[in-house]
């Protein structure tokens, strides 16, 4: 059965990550997040504040990032990252794994890290972000078990920064390799109503993509209900 309008906006992370993100663009993805009524939206580190500022008073949750884009910090890194992040407001926190370490076979690397992370927001949910673009298809089935391992709210496809989109295989893949065990968020490639209905028949429970894409997704199911679709201004 297709997803309304209604349900869609409730699996969208709306976000604005890349490098030259301006203070204009971050007013921008705030104003649609708090209008079409996203359910969180996300910035880089030294823009969440900024955001949770624009956000405030709104239902639209604030999002944080650790590790991101390239996983590469260090473990001490990332954690203090994500505390900070906790401490700015956010009520979920998306983590890019040590993608280097998982290619070379060292999972309790891995694992370790994402529990540090885990535990130290707690209650706070931690998605795991895998970069599947860069994984085979065995490391992305490890990197799955890993972050379950961990205690993680979600396993997610990537940061939307690599250059391989993320596809419904790949959602398949990660679903048949975490059951029902955690959820799943695709990042990366979803830019049509029909790639993010097909991830969710797959397994996926949630979607990071860009403002642009978010709306053209979002005017087509208003479109496709027969409901007026208001421009942002």
């Amino acid at each position: 059965m297709p997803l309304s309008h209604s349900e869609i906006v409730k699996l969208i992370d709306v976000s604005c990550v890349r490098t030259d993100v301006t203070y204009q663009e971050l007013g921008q993805v705030a104003a649609a997040a708090i209008k079409y009524n996203f359910i969180a939206a996300f910035a880089m580190p030294c823009y969440t504040e900024k955001l949770g500022e624009l956000l405030k008073g709104s239902p639209v949750m604030l999002g944080g990032v650790a590790g991101f884009p390239s996983g590469a910090d260090t473990v001490a890194q990332k954690v203090d990252c994500a505390r900070y992040m906790k401490s700015a407001g956010c009520k979920e926190i998306d983590m890019v794994i040590n993608v280097g370490a998982l290619r070379s076979g060292d999972d309790d690397y891995v694992r370790n890290e994402i529990k540090k992370v885990v535990d130290t927001v707690y209650p706070i949910p931690v998605k795991s972000i895998l970069e599947c673009a860069y994984l085979s298809d065995e490391e992305i089935v490890r990197a799955c078990k890993a972050a379950v391992e961990a205690g993680v709210a979600f396993v997610k496809s990537g940061t939307g920064w690599a250059a391989k989109p993320t596809t419904v295989e790949t959602i398949k893949l990660m679903k048949n390799a975490v059951k029902d065990k955690t959820l799943i968020k695709a990042a990366g490639g979803v830019r049509s109503l029909a790639v993010l209905e097909e991830m969710y028949a797959a397994g996926c429970r949630r979607f990071g993509i860009s403002l642009r894409s978010a709306l053209a997704i979002l005017q087509e199911a208003f479109k496709r209900d027969g409901a007026a679709f208001e421009e942002i201004n």
